[in-house]
């Protein structure tokens, strides 16, 4: 009979493990707590709201759910001894027992262990100081020098450091992270010639006795191409990997993994599940750095793809001692690489709440998209943490499935997207090692592995150099390639750079103008040249430049090649440069051309912002400069005197890809041009001589650098528009009907506006309307919206609510009633309850709403209850929470958390009211109940939190229940469409605000319109 498995866990690896159970026949629901937006009702995939830190409500859990199978993803539980306790209750569990776990966990143990069983590790030292393990570290001469964590951070990555600089920047990382546990500092004498940052990860699956290989995974750790930039849990792997041939690995299986299998044993420690060890090749033989006790993320996610037999049966042959019986078999000449998409900011705290989109063009694409970092909000895909994606492609060699995996990596997109595209290049190179040499000396010049750079052959070197290289176009991805090339100058603004000596800027914005013209060809990026020319050079300023075209280059997703510089004789001055910059692009052929797609009339203009005053309207800057008061280290206008005019001038322009790529590529964009030649320069180039263009200036912000050049400089508003882009970076031309789904797109990734539209042909090619009145104003924008922050209005769309029942209360028919009438603010999408087969959730089920169950008898706490709720909440993309005779008392963190979004009905202790106010009554002894108040959840009860009040029928005390009942039915309705309408919220005095009917305005009622107003349920008589 097919068996109900439970995978713990919310990453990428849960959700590649929980894929690969569900495609067993013996497998019949697979529960992934709490899972993720991928995991959320897949097919034989669903998540569950199970608190997973309290072990006694999983094991009741897999109790009352009948589950046959439990897997443990994270490594902090196996530690904390959930597989015990889950066994001990009688529940089959794959993964280690918590003293097998802690091997992975503690450095100082598992290094001990490994010196008592004779294993070959790497001399070690542990330290609880930061300054002993620097100094510890400076007195060493071994090449490379490994840092990791105890403590809670243990699970961090180990870092590995090429020089001592390296590892003592990591040792103050860990301490800071780890809070002030200890660090441990492992050195390891000498190395192979395999790159150092890039140890092979060999796992295996055991059943405590047998050893079964998994093909060894390469996972790449660092943010930035070329093995650059801070460590991070995993930016992609690939298996298997090139350098770790089959009699290696059968000696690792052997010598070490066995070995480790067999040691354990004798200690009393069997170990069940997966045990993953990390490599260090060195001219001694193979060494051990470290431990998981799990899959490694995101080595799972191109493991488990190639595996050919059914998983759960070699889990269940595993945890039966039988694993000889079933040995899990592997594809052969086949590869998968998966590349990990993170969110902007990570490896540090990441954006949350930014929409995914192309999820279902790459898994038409044969591309298994396994998430991570995700959530369901509203119906959509929405980043939720640090790594978000992981793109996995399975093919016949490294190459294709490289290829394959950026290919669907290109169809998704979500503002900020990081992403590596040389994931998988090692292994590129060291299959390729006899064709390749790289020779080049600089390390900045190799940013990924896919280009080889060296001194031109057969061609004298001049003083200034000279190189060449090769670029691997398949290795980029591309089958059919167009490629595209662009050449551009800086021109006067490297002169007014020169005399503000400020160069950090210069070198990004020469990247910008050469990619942003690549990409009005619809060519995505590969690689940069640049060329400078300078009178004296001065090595300075030279560093400066060129680390800003590094940067640029990073965020521009191309390679940064390198610089040929040419010191020109006199009579050019000393410190006179001139600087040009060349990149290529490459494009699929048979893409459609931006430039080829001509407007029509009709069609749309959307503009992107970019506050940067481009090279060539630096002509017409140096004359305002030259007759005006202010000078370059003058204050910026309209600043606090921390910016200086020159500062603000030389803002780099924006790179718009490769985040506008995707945009560009979906058959949504008729043109697309920068604006770097003025406004209508760029506009003109996208029009057909038939037609016309007419923007309104008064559609986007204008920064205040322009208005400042045109009022100091005296220009007309026809020679802004000429000479300047007036705050807009690049324009796009658009089909009507398809404009707000492109500006939506876009404005997920930084501002744009709807700025004009293509007409017939009138007097001037583009006419720019309003524009002297837009410069005129500092922030045009600020007008139309201030009002519209200060105050809610009422929502168009559909409030979701959630609705909480303990079997006490009545009002759930009459919300369900309330939420289908026409024209209603509210959608009802959840009923909860803490007590199973009450009358509300059969009432829920016939009204089709879900339901959940969710009993307090099983938490140890009511933070913990409550944090279950929340989650659930959280699930369903709740905005409203309704109490209907919910018995809980809510903890304070709930209620600040959803403070002003709970609403509940208690009876109205106030006396009659004498004057309609009732918050100004105080309360006496000796008052009656005298009606039903619907009212805000807080922490502190108050009489100003009160929505709608409904007095009770009649005066029979004996019949108060079912009165209040009553009250409560005609209560609680309306006060929901109230509030979800938008016309009731509360304050942040903690008081209820209402807007007005514009006829009461109209009528004056002699108060103020705006002030916080009372709801009209409580201003009626009972």
């Amino acid at each position: 009979m097919a068996e109900r498995v439970l995978v713990i866990g919310s990453g990428g690896r849960e959700h590649a493990l929980a894929w690969k159970l569900a495609q067993s026949p013996q497998v019949q629901h697979v529960f992934v707590a709490p899972g993720n937006a991928g995991t959320a009702d897949n097919g034989k995939i669903s998540n569950s709201a199970v608190l997973v830190s309290n072990h006694t409500i999983v094991t009741q859990f897999c109790k009352d759910h009948n589950i046959g199978l439990v897997l443990v993803g994270p490594e902090a539980l196996l530690e904390a001894g959930i597989v015990d306790d889950l066994r001990a209750a009688g529940v089959r569990c794959f993964g280690p027992c918590a003293r097998a776990a802690q091997l992975a966990s503690n450095s100082s143990s598992s290094k001990a262990f490994l010196e008592r069983h004779g294993m070959a590790t790497a001399r070690w030292r542990a330290f609880s100081s930061p300054q002993e393990a620097c100094r510890f570290i400076s007195s060493t001469d071994f090449p490379a020098r490994v840092v990791r964590a105890r403590g809670p951070a243990a699970r961090k990555e180990v870092t590995i450091a090429a020089s001592k600089e390296e590892a003592c920047r990591a040792v103050q990382e860990v301490m800071q992270v780890s809070a002030g546990q200890a660090a441990a500092v492992t050195v390891v004498t000498s190395l192979a010639p395999l790159c150092p940052s890039l140890p092979p990860q060999c796992s295996c699956v055991t059943d405590g006795v047998t050893v079964a290989s998994v093909p060894p995974a390469q996972p790449h750790k660092r943010l930035q191409e070329g093995e650059q930039g801070p460590p991070t849990a995993g930016m992609g792997a690939y298996c298997p990997v090139p350098q770790v041939l089959p009699a290696l690995l059968e000696h690792i299986r052997g010598a070490i993994l066995q070995h480790l299998v067999d040691s354990l044993r004798q200690e009393g420690a069997a170990y069940v599940g997966v045990l993953q060890a990390g490599l260090m090749l060195t001219k001694e033989g193979v060494k051990i750095l470290n431990f998981k006790c799990q899959f490694g993320d995101p080595q799972c996610q191109v493991i488990l793809p190639l595996l050919k037999n059914d998983f759960y049966e070699v889990i269940q042959a595993a945890i039966d001692g039988k694993l000889c019986s079933c040995m899990p078999a592997w594809s052969e000449n086949r590869t998968a690489v998966c590349v990990v998409m993170a969110s902007p900011g990570y490896p540090g705290d990441s954006d949350r709440g930014t929409e995914v989109t192309g999820l279902l063009q790459a898994e038409a694409l044969g591309l298994q998209v396994f998430h991570g970092g995700t959530a369901l909000k509203d119906g959509r895909v929405v980043t939720s943490g640090g790594r978000v994606l992981s793109v996995t492609a399975v093919r016949q060699d490294l190459m294709e499935a490289l290829a394959e995996a950026n290919r669907g990596v290109a169809t998704i997109h979500f503002q900020g997207a990081t992403f590596r595209r040389d994931i998988g290049h090692r292994g590129l190179w060291l299959l390729r090692q006899p064709l390749y040499v790289s020779t080049s000396g600089s390390p900045d010049v190799l940013p990924a592995p896919h280009i080889w750079a060296k001194p031109a052959e057969g061609v004298p070197r001049h003083s200034g150099g000279g190189f060449a290289a090769f670029f691997d176009l398949k290795a980029s991805g591309y089958h059919d390639p167009i490629l595209v090339s662009q050449t551009k100058g800086l021109g006067p603004k490297l002169q007014v750079a020169q005399v503000c000596k400020r160069h950090d800027t210069i070198g990004q914005d020469l990247v910008a103008l050469c990619v942003n013209e690549l990409l009005a060809q619809g060519a995505e990026p590969l690689f940069f040249l640049t060329h400078l020319a300078c009178g004296k050079l001065d090595a300075e300023v030279l560093e400066t430049i060129r680390e800003g075209i590094a940067e640029a280059c990073r965020s521009a997703g191309c390679a940064f090649l390198g610089e040929e510089v040419t010191e020109v004789a006199a009579p050019c001055p000393p410190g006179h440069c001139e600087l040009a910059g060349f990149v290529v692009g490459a494009m699929e052929r048979g893409q459609r051309l931006l430039g080829l797609q001509r407007a029509q009339e009709g069609d749309v203009l959307l503009g992107l912002g970019s506050a940067a005053v481009p090279g060539r309207s630096f002509g017409v800057v140096r004359r305002i400069l030259l007759t005006s008061s202010l000078h370059c280290s003058s204050p910026a206008p309209g600043s606090c005197g921390d910016t200086t005019l020159g500062d603000v001038l030389l803002t780099p322009g924006k790179t718009f890809s490769p985040a506008l790529l995707p945009i560009l590529r979906s058959g949504h964009v008729k043109g697309f041009a920068p604006t770097a030649e003025g406004l209508l320069g760029g506009i003109s180039r996208l029009l057909p001589e038939h037609l016309s263009a007419v923007l309104d200036a008064l559609s986007w912000k204008i920064p205040e650098i322009f208005c400042w050049l045109y009022k100091e400089g005296n220009l007309s508003a026809e020679e802004m528009a000429q000479t300047f882009p007036c705050g807009i970076g690049a324009v796009l031309v658009v089909q009507k009907e398809l404009a707000q789904h492109v500006l939506q797109d876009i404005q997920r990734q930084q501002e744009a506006w709807l700025i004009g539209k293509v007409v017939a042909p009138s007097g001037s090619h583009v006419e720019v309307e309003n524009l002297a009145e837009a410069l005129q104003l500092s922030s045009p924008q600020q007008l139309s919206s201030s009002r519209a922050e200060t105050q809610p209005q009422p929502g168009k769309r559909k409030v979701k609510v959630a609705v909480l029942v303990s079997g006490a209360g009545t009002a759930l028919p009459g919300l369900i009633g309330s939420a289908r009438e026409p024209g209603s603010c509210a959608q009802l999408v959840l009923v909860i309850s803490n007590r199973p087969g009450v009358e509300e959730l059969r009432s829920a089920a016939r009204a089709g709403i879900p339901t959940r169950v969710i009993d307090h008898k099983l938490y140890g706490s009511r933070s913990e209850f409550d944090s279950t709720i929340d989650r659930v909440l959280e699930e369903f993309s709740v905005e409203l929470i309704c109490l209907s005779g919910f018995m809980r008392v809510l903890s304070s963190p709930f209620l600040r958390k959803w403070k002003g979004k709970i609403l509940n009905a208690s009876p109205s202790l106030f006396p009659h009211i004498k004057d309609g106010n009732a918050q100004q009554e105080p309360l006496e002894s000796g008052f009656k109940v005298e009606g039903c108040t619907v009212h805000f959840v807080l922490e502190e009860p108050s009489a100003g939190a009160a929505i709608r009040r409904e007095p009770l029928p009649g005066d029979s005390e004996a019949a108060l229940e079912q009165r209040l009942q009553e009250a409560e039915l005609r209560a609680f309705p309306p006060a929901l469409q109230l509030v979800a309408s938008g016309a009731v919220w509360l304050g942040a005095h903690g008081r209820t605000c209402w807007r007005r009917q514009r006829q009461e305005q109209e009528e004056g009622s002699g108060e103020a319109a705006a002030a916080p107003q009372e709801p009209e349920g409580l201003r009626a008589e009972p």
